[in-house]
């Protein structure tokens, strides 16, 4: 069984960008976004995978990850994922040992930069970069899942009227 122990933060300034890589696009439709079960399916540039996430504890939860034909996750994107999709461009900034993860979103999560790291343990110390804000691990409406429900353009008050081509996947 993989296990998935993850820390979230905003991210509070740019400074991230001089130590990144070129960045990955990411698109991500949820099959399922109940408390106990996720089922995600995702286009990570040319590859393509399909994610079953159990309950979260904590800072971790159950995690069973599985690469799938392209084209059988365009398909799943168009005709069983909910909508609005995730889309966003992640990137991968070294900091000590670990690696984080910064996803700068698009679409109706527009304006939104979060950076995530994967540890071993709950407790596991971690060099903490300058350019990251508040924690956020804690707060459910910052997960993915929960994004597609209340996109994160709701949350600022923003319109929504952006028009996506929901099929080009």
């Amino acid at each position: 069984m993989a296990e998935e122990i993850e820390r979230k933060f905003l991210v509070s300034s740019d400074d991230w960008r001089a130590q990144a890589d070129e960045g990955t696009q990411l698109v991500q439709g949820y099959l399922e976004t109940g408390a106990d079960c996720t089922v995600r399916v995702r286009i990570a540039g040319e590859k393509a995978y399909l994610c079953i996430k159990g309950a979260t504890r904590g800072i971790s939860r159950d995690e069973f990850e599985y690469t799938i034909p392209m084209d059988d996750a365009r398909q799943m994107l168009r005709t069983l994922a909910k909508k609005p999709y995730i889309e966003k461009r992640r990137f991968l900034v070294k900091a000590g040992p670990h690696t984080w993860e910064v996803d700068v979103f698009s679409g109706d999560n527009e304006g939104l930069t979060v950076a995530e790291i994967e540890l071993s343990h709950a407790d596991e110390a971690f060099v903490r970069p300058g350019w990251l804000g508040d924690e956020v691990s804690a707060d459910p409406r910052y997960r993915n899942a929960a994004l597609i429900e209340q996109p994160y353009k709701q949350w600022v008050g923003a319109t929504i009227g952006i028009n996506h081509d929901r099929d080009k996947y």
